[in-house]
């Protein structure tokens, strides 16, 4: 483990060490999908590679806008349609990222502990998580779609990182 620039204990600073650590990892997991595999859908159901990397993006756009004006449920977001290119994806995903962390930064504890957002929270329902809660929230999504997209790494004959721990194809020994 590496030091990170947020070195006081607030669940504040854990959750932007941790943010940046996850950050990194995504990042490094988009770079390794070959080049002209975007495509690559593995299923009907399934998103194609270059829609499933288009995730990371929307979710730093949802978190902003949870964490600033919060969202209006009479009128959905609507996502753009992917890029072409996942290093377009990628370079979206970057400067959103530093959108949420300076968002974040400058954020009392009690506007992250004490205000809510408005969200789905299964079929049907609303739920009302604290701010921090829906950080938390998003970023594990994160972790999942990523290792969705390890997946389609995999499949596309990509070489695997290391993300938790050594893979196949980035052995630690």
């Amino acid at each position: 483990m590496t030091a990170t620039a947020h070195h006081s204990s607030t669940e504040k600073n854990q959750f932007l060490d941790t943010f940046e650590r996850e950050h990194a990892t995504t990042v490094k997991v988009l770079r390794a999908y070959p080049k002209g595999k975007e495509s690559l859908q593995p299923h009907e159901k399934l998103k194609s590679a270059a829609g499933l990397a288009w995730i990371f993006v929307g979710e730093m756009g949802m978190l902003e806008k949870a964490l600033t004006t919060g969202f209006d449920w009479s009128k959905p977001p609507e996502m753009p349609a992917a890029p072409a290119t996942l290093d377009e994806v990628i370079a979206a995903f970057d400067h959103l990222h530093k959108q949420v962390v300076e968002t974040v930064t400058a954020m009392s504890p009690a506007q992250l502990h004490d205000e809510t957002v408005t969200f789905p929270s299964g079929p049907g329902q609303m739920g009302t998580p604290t701010k921090m809660q829906f950080l938390w929230f998003v970023l594990s999504d994160q972790i999942h779609h990523r290792g969705q997209f390890s997946v389609y790494l995999r499949m596309a004959g990509g070489k695997v990182p290391s993300i938790y721990g050594p893979t196949a194809d980035e052995p630690w020994m």
